[in-house]
């Protein structure tokens, strides 16, 4: 059976489609097809009482924290940038506690931009909360640049080439959290993966794989829950 890979998503105020402007639940399509072409069954997660996601989690083979807006600066005991954007609490909280269940259970986690920051922000990180260079100069679009994989990694072992990558954020990680090693950069330095090392499988990518047809990095996250599943 394909592995069943939770998806954490968006939850608007107001959405417009057909005939409709209704409050919605969503989420970039590239994230559900990206896991379907790595060969598992995606499942969204809006945003819950952060009490359902340990037993949310606990029927997932395998969990997605999604890219989306600023973490809240005061989630790791920071005052708000001037560039930072308006807080999200309520998918701070659900995120945070399905990261936190991923980690408990050992659950195979991916951290997608936002995601990754979030993995970091989990594990007692900190954020550097504006960083240049990293985005499209056009509205609504991605920018590209690549990445260096960093040797002996679990990222350099999937990837061990330099390698170009949709990229759209400006923010990213400053101080790592508790485990965490870093398994990319950019060519400015910015860190562009994390990872735990050891038996969890726990990776943070800063770009957006979901935006390309490469699908190690999410076809690495469906064959760990996959055996995961196996092994149940």
């Amino acid at each position: 059976m394909k592995p069943l890979i939770g998806i954490s998503t968006y939850l608007e105020e107001s959405a417009a489609w057909g005939v409709w402007e209704l409050p919605a639940a969503l989420l970039p399509a590239g994230y559900p097809r990206i896991v379907q072409r790595a060969g598992g069954l995606a499942a969204m997660l809006p945003p819950d009482d952060p009490a359902a996601a340990a037993p949310a989690v606990a029927r997932l083979d395998g969990l997605v924290i999604a890219g989306g807006p600023d973490v809240e600066p005061v989630r790791y005991g920071a005052e708000p940038h001037p560039r930072t954007g308006p807080p999200a609490r309520e998918r701070d909280a659900w995120e945070l506690a399905l990261i936190d269940a991923a980690l408990a259970s050992d659950t195979p986690l991916l951290g997608i931009c936002r995601g990754m920051q979030l993995l970091n922000v989990a594990l007692g990180g900190t954020l550097l909360q504006h960083v240049e260079g990293h985005t499209s100069q056009v509205r609504g679009a991605f920018g590209e640049h690549p990445v260096k994989p960093v040797p002996g990694t679990r990222y350099g072992a999937l990837v061990a080439e330099e390698f170009g990558v949709p990229t759209h954020h400006h923010q990213t990680v400053d101080r790592l959290g508790a485990g965490l090693t870093v398994s990319a950069f950019a060519a400015d330095g910015t860190v562009e993966a994390v990872e735990l090392p050891g038996a969890h499988w726990v990776l943070g990518v800063q770009w957006h794989p979901e935006m390309a047809e490469d699908t190690r990095v999410v076809g690495a996250l469906v064959e760990a829950a996959a055996s995961r599943a196996a092994g149940a």
